[in-house]
């Protein structure tokens, strides 16, 4: 609890640490947050054409399924890459003026998030395009949203603590982020690769686990409960891992940075 209250009484710093890495998100930009709009549209449009022709789909439904997959990955590359520069990025703050340390990769994944909410916008105008009618399995879509938030927070919290003492992890994580793309069945089908004996690339990555369960919400399909359980596990275990580990080793940071 006396986490809880000193947490809450920081919550003014760590809006205003949000507000910062949005505007400097945008800067110099003259399409700003519209930005956040038309590349998510641009991005599917030219997938569905490759992927659609390249596998012979006619689904009318492939657009919002790539979509729903690209906004949520994006989400998770931009705000896991933010969490693990967060600490050597403010290195002159931290050297100046006492913060919580913790509230710089949290306010990372914050304003990623929020970018993020504001782009699930384009959705809606691609469903009606596509015919897509809303159904009551549209207000379970919070559950996925906060898995999400956790499972991106969690890892986050790993890479700001690593990236700190071994610099190339934020090379090697792109690579690892790319492994994840094509492991989370974003511009194809995975019914035969589920069928296979590599069906636990699918199974065993939380972020498909949720991204599968989003679409799902907004294609009228049932929830995989066990996709949603095992996503959670996979989160909680991912924050107190990162938690723990950053704060054993916060008091290092200032002597590599």
């Amino acid at each position: 609890m006396e986490y809880l209250k000193t947490f809450w009484s920081r919550r003014y710093l760590l809006a205003e640490l949000v507000k910062k890495g949005i505007k400097l998100k945008y800067r110099r930009s003259y399409l700003g947050i519209l930005w956040s709009l038309l590349e998510p549209i641009l991005t599917t449009i030219v997938l569905t054409i490759v992927f659609g022709t390249l596998f012979d789909n006619s689904n009318k439904t492939f657009p919002v399924y790539i979509l729903s997959g690209r906004l949520l990955y994006s989400f998770f590359s931009s705000g896991t890459k933010a969490c693990a520069k967060s600490i050597r990025s403010n290195a002159g703050m931290i050297k100046k003026v006492y913060v919580p340390k913790y509230l710089y990769p949290m306010s990372s994944v914050l304003f990623n998030y929020i970018i993020f909410l504001i782009s699930l916008i384009v959705m809606i105008p691609l469903m009606v395009f596509c015919h897509v009618k809303p159904t009551w399995s549209l207000l379970l879509v919070i559950f996925p949203l906060i898995l999400l938030l956790m499972i991106t927070f969690g890892v986050g919290m790993v890479l700001a603590t690593v990236t700190v003492f071994f610099r190339d992890m934020e090379y090697l994580w792109d690579v690892v982020l790319m492994i994840i793309m094509y492991t989370c069945a974003i511009f194809y089908y995975p019914q035969r690769l589920l069928k296979s004996g590599f069906s636990w690339l699918l199974k065993y990555n939380p972020l498909y686990c949720v991204i599968h369960n989003f679409r799902a919400c907004f294609l009228g399909d049932p929830l995989n409960w066990n996709y949603m359980l095992y996503a959670f596990v996979f989160s909680v275990f991912a924050i107190l891992i990162g938690t723990y580990t950053f704060y054993k080793k916060q008091d290092e940071f200032i002597l590599h940075i």
